[in-house]
Parts: structure tokens; C-alpha cells; sequence
């Protein structure tokens, strides 16, 4: 069991109520299952982004230390020479902001009357009295914190990229890991995660040490890189703080798809319809996935739901990352230009290094972010795009969409770049190979087939973003035109 941090319960929380968080922690730890149990399985797939990574690649069930080594992937003529890899934190606690709102709904179960029509049933009992009694364990100081399941999540990763490539991940290599983050706590303690579960490969069954004394240092806070998008003026101004930017989500909200799921869950807790909204109604659907994804439990909120209705919950949780992190408004993904440049000036360093013969100066590259980072530098990439806009007006026809967030960003996804140099190349071209991976698993260059790509036919396809897409340029405000009419 890893050390938790005591800044992670906050300075000023009261002795009582950090009492109160530490013996639900420890409930929280004492009531994790085998993360073999199949439990909630029906519904798993449509958790989207609070989706288990364990869901998008099931194999992980039976060994989750075991690489998966994707057929796809280059062998014998070529040898990694360099890594980069974009990875989204581990499983996480709720929001605070999600807190309150499952708080709200439980306080309406609690002030039901007795159960007298017909509902759904948990266990025998009416399914609105087992919510009701059902512990509300999850408090305001946990606020989207990592989950032992998320730094189980990201030593379980390390042991398998380490296992996957050994050469990059050797122990004369360690010290030259480069670690990046975003300053959130979930990230930071990701990274420190992911260095215990090398150390773990390195020295099996000796404790870590902490990681501000690992050889390669503790992971640098790099919000520019891992954050672009709280950095870029013209993403705040059109999209964040836009009211109109999310017209669809909200479409959606009032539209008879969900509203067909509000009258159903009203019906099914027994409470009064206009007390229910969307809102309320997703986090319920997300309280099953947190319960699951955190505790391995499969709670009653479980059972309110269908898998009819959790293909529409998804729809709705993915019209969301379209239009504000997606295709929706093309300043989202040209708001990640400096994060995937960035990526290429490590691999052209790389390149460069190998050609003059000297040793690769960071072999291993890790960059520790979020959902909300990986989706616009995907979309920036051209890739799982539709060939018509995610509307509220069209899920019907969007049932077999290529946008898909559980299904692409769950917790602990990961794009990783992996470089190779060829000895035996034919042409200086074919001396330089790129594959990419996401969540471990060959992704084909967008547009193609290639499970492959030469280095700089790589870059010439990017070549707009890597040459013309200047952040500074995408992210300014156009000016306002403050002429006067007045005479």
C-alpha cells in the first residue's frame, strides 16, 4: 500500500472531519474487489470518460502486469531509440461539484415518502428505499484526487511499457527519464505512480523510495504543455466562458431522448418529476461508474439504469467533449499545436542525436495529463472523426459514431510515439521509422492503413501543424473594432 501524502487531505481540514476522511478511505481500500470481477460489466462500456481502462482493454482483467504486445508492432529490423507518451491521470475520486449534486439527489431519495407504486427493486427491497439507505460515502475532500486504483492504474502501465521496451526502460536509461505534468494533484501523483511502478520493475520486492529522492528526479509542472487550453485566450473567450458554445448538450438535455430517461427514473425512485433534471440524472449514471471503478462494487445506482439509457448517458457525456474539447469549434484542437510540435522537436532531437552517433539524451519522454489534453491533440491529428457533427438532433444516426470518448480517453489512456532507427535501410529516408500507440494498442497513421510511417513523411503529413500553427497566433482574440459612428 502506497504512502498518501498528508497534503492531499488539506492543512485546514478539521481533526474531526479528517478522521471522518481517513476512515472512509480506509472503507473505500477495505472494500476494493479483484479487479477481475466482471461486475457492472453491461453498463461499462458507456461510462465515457469515467470509463475503466481495464473496459477498453479487457485482456488487462486476467494479468494487468502482463505487456499486451500489439502483432502490429516493429520487431528485429528496428530498434526503439526514443519514447513519448501523452497519458491521462489514473482512476479518480468524483468532483467536488459532482459531490454536491449526488449529495442533492440522495437528499430527495431520503425525503420520499414510503414506497407505495410500482418501482425497480434491489435486492427485494424498492430500489428508491435501497438508494436512500444506500452510505453516501463520498466527501468534499476528495475532490477529483487519485484513487489507489488510479496509482494502481499507472504502476501497473509502468511494469508494462517497461516490459514492452526494455531497451528504453533500461536501468542505465533511468536516470534520464524526462517526466512533464499538469500541476493538478491527480497528474502529479500519477507520475510519482507510474517512477514507484518502475522501481518496482527494477528492484521487485524492494519498497520504493520517495520519489524526490528517485534518480530521475520527480516530474516537472508544465502547465503550458499539459494545460494549453487554460492558456489560450481565444478557447475561453468562444468556448469555456461561451454560454452558447455547448447549444447542443443542452438541446440534448430537453430532448425526448433524455427526457424519456427522466420520467423513467422518476417513476422507477419515486420522486417527484420536476424535481429530477439531466444533470442529476448523470451523476447518478456516473456514481454506478465511480462505485465501480473506485470500490469494484456494483451499487444500486447500477440498477436505476438500462443499457438503452446508458447509450443515451454516453451521447450525452460525448456531444459535451465534442463541442468543447473535439471537432465542435476547430480552436479547441488548434489550441494543442505547441503540445504536438513539442512531441516533434523531442523526436528530431532524437534523430538528430543518432545521426551524429551520440548517446539519445532523454530515451523516455513522460507527459502527464488529461482527458481534456489528449482529445483536442487526437482531433488536432484527424483522428475518429465523423463524417457528420455530433448534434442533439441526430443520436439515432450517431449510434455507430467513431467519437467515442470511453472508448478512446478512459482513465489512463495514453498516446504514445515511439521512434525507431532501422540499420539495415535501403535509403537514409527509411532510416528513421515512427510507430504510434494508443492505449497500447497500434494506431494507424489518420487517412491510412499504415500501421508504420517513415519519420519524415510523418512530418509531412503534419507539416501545416508543425510549420504554420502558431499558438500565439490560433489563441488571440481578434480585435474589436472600436470605431465610432457618432458625427
Amino acid at each position: 500500500m502506497l504512502r498518501v501524502p498528508s497534503r492531499l487531505l488539506g492543512a485546514s481540514v478539521a481533526p474531526a472531519a479528517a478522521l471522518a476522511a481517513a476512515l472512509l478511505s480506509s472503507l473505500a481500500r477495505c472494500s476494493f474487489l479483484e479487479p477481475r470481477d466482471p461486475v457492472a460489466s453491461a453498463l461499462s462500456p458507456y461510462f465515457g470518460t469515467k470509463t475503466r481502462y481495464e473496459d477498453v482493454n479487457p485482456g488487462l482483467l486476467s494479468d494487468p502486469e502482463a505487456p499486451r504486445r500489439d502483432p502490429e508492432l516493429l520487431q528485429d529490423t528496428c530498434t526503439p531509440v526514443q519514447l513519448v507518451a501523452l497519458i491521462r491521470h489514473g482512476t479518480r475520486y468524483p468532483t467536488a461539484k459532482q459531490i454536491r449534486k449526488l449529495r442533492q439527489l440522495h437528499g430527495l431519495l431520503q425525503a420520499r415518502g414510503p414506497a407505495g407504486g410500482k418501482d425497480g427493486s434491489a435486492r427485494g427491497r424498492p430500489l428508491g428505499a435501497a438508494l436512500a439507505d444506500w452510505p453516501l460515502w463520498y466527501a468534499d475532500w476528495m475532490d477529483g484526487q487519485l484513487v489507489e486504483k488510479g496509482r494502481q492504474d499507472m504502476r501497473q502501465l509502468a511494469l508494462r511499457l517497461a516490459s514492452l521496451f526494455p531497451a528504453l526502460f533500461s536501468r542505465e536509461n533511468y536516470g534520464r527519464l524526462r517526466l512533464i505534468t499538469s500541476s493538478k494533484h491527480r497528474c502529479v501523483d500519477s507520475g510519482a505512480a507510474f517512477l514507484q511502478g518502475l522501481w518496482q520493475h527494477y528492484h521487485p520486492g524492494l519498497p520504493p523510495p520517495d520519489v524526490a529522492d528517485m534518480e530521475c528526479g520527480p516530474p516537472r509542472i508544465n502547465d503550458k504543455l499539459m494545460r494549453f487550453f487554460d492558456h489560450c485566450e481565444k478557447f475561453l473567450a468562444e468556448v469555456e466562458r461561451n454560454a452558447t458554445a455547448l447549444y447542443h448538450v443542452e438541446a440534448f438535455k430537453t430532448g425526448p431522448e433524455m427526457q424519456n430517461i427522466l420520467k423513467k427514473v422518476a417513476a422507477t425512485l419515486q420522486v417527484p418529476l420536476n424535481d429530477l433534471n439531466a444533470d442529476l440524472i448523470q451523476v447518478a449514471f456516473f456514481t454506478c461508474s465511480f462505485d465501480l471503478a473506485i470500490k469494484g462494487v456494483k451499487s444500486p445506482w447500477c440498477d436505476v439504469f438500462d443499457i438503452d439509457d446508458a447509450k443515451v448517458l454516453e451521447y450525452l457525456n460525448d456531444l459535451k467533449q465534442y463541442w468543447k474539447r473535439g471537432y465542435g469549434y476547430t480552436i479547441n484542437s488548434r489550441s494543442s499545436c505547441t503540445l504536438f510540435q513539442d512531441i516533434f522537436q523531442h523526436l528530431d532531437k532524437a534523430v538528430e542525436q543518432k545521426q551524429r552517433s551520440q548517446p539519445i539524451s532523454s530515451p523516455v519522454i513522460l507527459q502527464f495529463g488529461h482527458a481534456e489534453t489528449l482529445l483536442p491533440l487526437l482531433s488536432l491529428m484527424g483522428y475518429f472523426k465523423d463524417k457528420e457533427p455530433l448534434t442533439a438532433f441526430n443520436y439515432k444516426e450517431q449510434m455507430h459514431r467513431k467519437f467515442r470518448s470511453g472508448h478512446i480517453v478512459p482513465y489512463a489512456s495514453n498516446l504514445i510515439f515511439v521512434l525507431y532507427h532501422c540499420e539495415n535501410a535501403k535509403t537514409p529516408k527509411e532510416e528513421f521509422q515512427v510507430q504510434m500507440l494508443l492505449n497500447e494498442k497500434v494506431l494507424p497513421l489518420a487517412g491510412s492503413q499504415e500501421s508504420v510511417s517513415l519519420y519524415e513523411d510523418l512530418k509531412n503529413h503534419y507539416k501545416d501543424i508543425l510549420q504554420s500553427c502558431q499558438t500565439s497566433e490560433e489563441c488571440k482574440l481578434p480585435k474589436v473594432n472600436s470605431t465610432s459612428d457618432e458625427l
